[in-house]
């Protein structure tokens, strides 16, 4: 379970990490900021489609644990189980992360900004530690 557990400690870093450098490399003017600001259309079709996104994908991954066929798979094979579904749960919060952080800086639109926070507020809730994971695994589901 150690094993699982520090793999999936590894994923969520790495997700948070490409967000930050991702923002530190607009902050010192690495990138520029603002290179899709003028874009209206496009920024109306990425604000739109990133809000149906973070609006259903925060819920759906908090909740994803106690889908009867993923219950089910982390009771029966416990640990690989645990390492795919609990991959998934984390990829899907850290791309919402990291997109908004991106289209924030590419738009200057702070709509995107405040979803980036709340899917990091959110992304907490799934950090995995060990007692997580066995209580995960015992059928319990959090």
């Amino acid at each position: 379970m150690k094993k699982t557990t520090r793999y999936l400690q590894i994923v969520f870093f790495v997700m948070v990490a490409v967000a930050v450098i991702i923002a530190i490399a607009y902050e010192t003017d690495l990138l520029l900021t603002g290179s899709l600001v003028g874009e209206s259309q496009t920024e109306f079709l990425c604000t739109t489609t990133m809000e149906l996104l973070t609006v259903a994908g925060i819920p759906f991954s908090l909740r994803m644990f106690k889908i009867s066929y993923i219950s089910q798979k982390l009771v029966s094979s416990k640990q690989r189980a645990l390492k795919l579904f609990g991959t998934i749960r984390i990829l899907l919060l850290g791309l919402l992360l990291i997109l908004n952080t991106l289209l924030y800086y590419l738009f200057m639109n702070t709509t995107f900004g405040y979803m980036a926070i709340i899917v990091l507020i959110s992304m907490a809730f799934v950090f995995p530690t060990e007692s997580k994971c066995e209580y995960e695994t015992l059928g319990s589901n959090s």
